[in-house]
């Protein structure tokens, strides 16, 4: 591990104490997760707090956690990588079903020329909501925004909570992972009504990802990483 990331473990463990822990994250990167009580002040001790000094919020997205670590096709051998859509079921978000939305935030310190990832969790599967961090960082108007839009993910405290990416009469929150990716309607022109019109969609739902089953030698464990003879 990096000793920048190191560093910056050790400040945050200084500043946050138990209220926040690490997850997993790629060798380069640094990521914490916050329970959704704690989030406000957290977040005001990584923007305030001179040895962390988090100025900007750079991103936030929300995430969907519905069928983590699960493929759509039941293949008899599959790698965790690659077309046929094999996954790593040991991996570390998969959840248990009590949660399911979170909300991802990307800060920046200028001052230490550092990055950091904050996870929280949203309170409740069926309405999922998280205090909003636009007092904190303005920069989360939008973001919020648009996770409201896509995820239905609700913001405690946002000034203007309302879609920013679908149109005005859209029914649902495409980024879900419950929602069909055919849509809940479709959308013509109706020549005799000389108007725009809105119907029920037509097309039958069906799984788009290809079902790839490999039986060929070059994917028996046997012959992996075998030596070959100098030439």
């Amino acid at each position: 591990m990096p000793a920048y990331i190191d560093e910056l473990a050790a400040r945050i463990e200084r500043a946050l104490g138990s209220r926040v822990h690490r997850y997993t994250y790629l060798a380069d990167e640094f990521a914490i997760e916050v329970p959704g009580a704690d989030l406000l002040a957290v977040a005001r001790t990584l923007r305030d707090e001179p040895e962390l000094r988090f100025e900007m919020l750079m991103d936030l997205a929300g995430v969907d956690y519905l069928d983590y670590g699960r493929a759509e096709w039941g293949t008899l051998a599959a790698t965790a990588t690659g077309f046929s859509r094999g996954v790593n079921r040991a991996a570390p978000h998969t959840l248990a079903g009590d949660k399911r939305f979170a909300v991802v935030s990307q800060l920046l310190s200028i001052t230490h020329n550092s990055r950091l990832r904050l996870r929280v969790w949203c309170d409740d599967i069926e309405d999922p909501v998280v205090d909003s961090l636009t007092g904190i960082w303005a920069s989360a108007n939008w973001f919020e925004r648009e996770a409201f839009d896509l995820f239905g993910i609700l913001f405690r405290g946002h000034p203007d909570l309302r879609r920013i990416l679908t149109d005005y009469g859209f029914i649902g929150h495409p980024f879900r992972k419950d929602f069909p990716l055919i849509g809940n309607v479709e959308v013509h022109y109706d020549p005799q009504l000389k108007r725009v019109v809105y119907e029920p969609v037509s097309i039958e739902p069906r799984t788009l990802v290809p079902r790839v089953i490999r039986h060929d030698n070059r994917y028996d464990p046997a012959l992996h990483d075998i030596k070959r003879p100098a030439e």
